[in-house]
């Protein structure tokens, strides 16, 4: 009796299955579920933004498709921010919907800086976001590079991957004594070791700070070391605990070309010979600006024939001017502190000028003279127990820089 009745069900179950089976092969019915699947929404959906020139919170937040409430409710969560005061360009933005919520947005991050976001979730309970500060999942690494510069220092650092931020700190340390212009030949050298933070796909997030620079022209080597000499006070010196700070920057901007110096020229406008009070450097229009020294800005706006410009006094002695700005800098206006190698300015062509270029002028004692003749004293000197811990310092430098090369080969 038991193996009639188990027969009938198995047989009851074949024909169920193939009833089924008949069914799914059905072309009607599979275009009706291929139709449904099709507009059924995910519960949950990943919107991420990265901030533009011109953009505000208030702005990006209206690009989501949630209510008035719901915008208003996001927007005082993130304004009650301390961290978020400020909205920088390229600041990345990711929001969570739920679909199946009144209210769309469960949670949302916002990066503060390339390393930290601060993430946002929807609490039920008090209906409002809660804040918790994350640092980003990142390694920090100690990279080595080294090249053979064949046409300029920028564009030799960009072929072997080196940041922009970082050749801009490079020139920088070295533009208290380099005119990166007339003082680099085909086939000088460099070295540097830096920091990167990286993240989990082994990709560059952010860069840390140069630990070690060697500009190697015509077979002399200029090498820099960072040092700690204080607690919080860090500097570069070389190798006999020399600081290469000095006043004032010999030239304000990265991989210009010297298109007109200081002295009696034939203006290229006015068409007649008058004194040429200040130094032309030639770059293309964007090229970042740097203030040659500390200071506080003294003017920021429009001088005439000299276009967008920024006047910065430096100490009782000296000044320094930079025209023909396409646009200044973040923040740059009068009454700012700059710090020496800052970025104010883009060059540019505005005012009287045939061209994109910096005119840079240096006054000395309320007189302009040729910034390229200009001797300044040195900085900060090494001596005694700060000497002593330079020298440990070095050689470890050292031993690392080896080190790396070693992986290299």
């Amino acid at each position: 009796m038991g193996i009639i009745i188990s027969s009938v069900y198995s047989l009851d179950k074949e024909k169920q299955q193939d009833q089924v089976k008949s069914s799914l092969d059905n072309i009607y019915l599979k275009k009706t579920i291929k139709e449904i699947t099709e507009n059924l929404e995910p519960r949950y959906e990943i919107i991420i933004y990265k901030s533009m020139s011109g953009d505000t919170y208030e702005s990006i937040l209206n690009k989501l498709n949630i209510d008035i409430d719901e915008k208003k409710l996001l927007l005082n969560t993130i304004l009650n921010e301390k961290s978020l005061k400020i909205l920088r360009i390229n600041q990345n933005f990711t929001f969570k919907f739920d679909n199946l919520a009144s209210q769309k947005i469960s949670e949302f991050k916002i990066e503060t800086d390339k390393k930290n976001e601060i993430l946002f979730t929807k609490s039920e309970v008090e209906k409002k976001f809660l804040s918790k500060k994350i640092k980003k999942n990142f390694t920090k690494k100690t990279v080595y590079k080294e090249t053979v510069i064949s046409n300029s220092l920028y564009s030799s650092a960009i072929n072997l991957g080196i940041k922009p931020n970082i050749i801009i700190e490079f020139a920088r340390l070295y533009g208290f004594q380099v005119d990166f212009q007339r003082d680099i030949w085909k086939d000088d050298s460099f070295q540097i070791i830096y920091e990167e933070f990286v993240n989990e796909n082994d990709k560059v997030v952010d860069t840390g700070e140069i630990i070690f620079a060697n500009l190697n022209l015509q077979n002399k080597d200029l090498q820099l070391y960072k040092f700690e000499y204080e607690k919080n006070k860090i500097d570069y010196f070389d190798e006999n605990g020399k600081s290469i700070r000095k006043t004032l920057m010999k030239t304000p901007i990265n991989g210009a070309r010297l298109s007109s110096s200081y002295g009696k020229r034939k203006h290229p406008i006015l068409g007649y010979t008058k004194m040429h009070t200040g130094t032309d450097f030639a770059a293309p229009t964007g090229t970042p600006i740097m203030a040659s020294g500390d200071g506080k800005v003294t003017k920021a706006g429009w001088c005439g024939g000299g276009g967008n410009c920024v006047k910065i006094r430096h100490n009782s002695k000296y000044q320094t001017v930079y025209a023909h700005m396409s646009k200044f800098g973040r923040n740059i206006k009068r009454g700012v502190r700059v710090k020496q190698g800052q970025i104010i300015g883009y060059v540019g062509s505005t005012g009287m000028s045939t061209g994109p270029h910096l005119h840079y002028e240096v006054i000395e004692n309320g007189k302009k003279i040729n910034s390229q003749k200009l001797k300044l004293p040195s900085g900060k000197i090494l001596k005694g127990e700060e000497r002593k811990k330079f020298e440990v310092d070095k050689i470890k430098i050292d031993v690392l820089k080896s080190n790396l090369i070693v992986k290299l080969n």
